[in-house]
């Protein structure tokens, strides 16, 4: 089952949705459902509406990022709100600075529009609960009241909320990328660890878990940085594996499984004299068999499509460059010599012995 439709495709950006964003649409029909129909589509409406500012936030950031030569992949709709997805880290903090202000100055934008309709009387809070009657006016001032608090709150300083970003940008201006991150990933655990107790107590469960979101993502982009900052120390013609098995076109599915359980290897390129056709994973196999239970030609499964890295590119490049690609496993090249193969797995190994020797290094230093 895809958990993750695409709903949208603005360019080659796609707009997805996961698929328990549904269950936030029920939550606020119900809830509206005390005004009968009207209020049911009030509820829909308003939550739709509320999103497509969000989407429209997001868009901000994948602008900016694609006017600083980064893709944007794709924008992901949660629940709790969006992520887009870049293609490639920012190159300096100026560059992460403007791409993370871009989304809250959207939201700005968005309650500027909003404010001739609603008066400047209504209060920033003021987000309309089922107690009240469905009037477009009452839309309208949601709408407005959200946009002003989708600002605030991701301009806290916490990752991944664009406040954080923007604090490890200023950060970054003055010390190094991997300290700057450290203090504003510890300042954003801080930020969540209030936000999570305020929230427990008040009995306002969907914050409390925005807040565990919000805790543990600090976390994860910590040690994100820390592998980022590690990986593009090594090229990734010094880490592919020099010594693989490589198959020819006239070989079949059943020779791969004994490879596979014998060699442990489980990418396999295919090979016509020193020419890559394809690429042979354990993926495809697998894949092949369950739809079509014989011994098929390799060449009949393999991927031709494959991703081609220079033996030059930084395993973080690399790294980035296969995702961005959404695949597992890349073929390396000196100019128009293949080298090899390197997967995503071999990177992470490579990251965990880089990783040892690192703080090694440190412990005796």
């Amino acid at each position: 089952m895809n958990w993750t439709p695409t709903i949208l495709r603005i360019r080659d950006i796609s707009i997805k949705m996961h698929i328990t964003f549904l269950l936030l649409l029920a939550f606020e029909a119900w809830i509206w459902s005390t005004h009968g129909v009207t209020g049911i589509a009030f509820g829909i409406g308003l939550t739709v509406l509320l999103f497509t500012c969000v989407i429209l936030h997001e868009l901000g950031h994948a602008l900016v990022a694609r006017a600083l030569g980064i893709p944007v992949r794709e924008i992901l709709l949660l629940p709790i709100g969006g992520i887009a997805y870049l293609t490639k880290t920012p190159k300096t903090p100026r560059d992460e600075l403007l791409i993370a202000i871009a989304g809250p100055l959207v939201n700005v934008v968005i309650a500027l529009c909003l404010l001739p309709f609603v008066g400047t009387s209504s209060s920033i809070v003021d987000f309309p609960g089922p107690e009240s009657a469905p009037t477009v006016n009452l839309l309208l001032t949601g709408l407005y009241s959200a946009n002003i608090m989708l600002v605030l709150f991701n301009l806290l300083p916490a990752f991944p909320l664009d406040g954080g970003r923007i604090l490890r940008a200023a950060l970054a201006m003055v010390i190094s990328e991997r300290n700057a991150t450290t203090y504003a990933t510890v300042i954003g655990q801080g930020v969540a660890v209030v936000i999570g107790t305020i929230s427990v107590m008040s009995g306002q469960i969907f914050l409390a878990i925005t807040a565990l979101f919000i805790f543990f993502s600090a976390g994860s982009e910590r040690g994100e940085t820390r592998a980022r900052s590690l990986l593009v120390t090594r090229r990734v013609g010094d880490a592919y594996n020099h010594m693989a098995l490589s198959l020819s076109p006239a070989d079949r599915t059943s020779r791969v499984v004994d490879l596979i359980l014998t060699s442990y290897q489980p990418d396999f390129a295919v090979m016509q004299g020193n020419t890559i056709l394809g690429i042979v994973t354990r993926a495809h196999v697998l894949e092949a068999l369950a739809t079509e239970p014989v011994d098929q030609y390799v060449a009949a499964i393999m991927n031709r499509d494959f991703v081609r890295v220079p033996h030059t590119m930084t395993l973080d490049e690399v790294r980035m460059t296969i995702a961005a690609a959404s695949d597992e496993v890349a073929a390396v090249f000196n100019g128009k010599e293949y080298l090899g193969l390197v997967s995503l797995v071999d990177i992470d190994e490579a990251l965990a012995v880089i990783d040892y020797v690192d703080r090694n290094k440190s412990l005796t230093a």
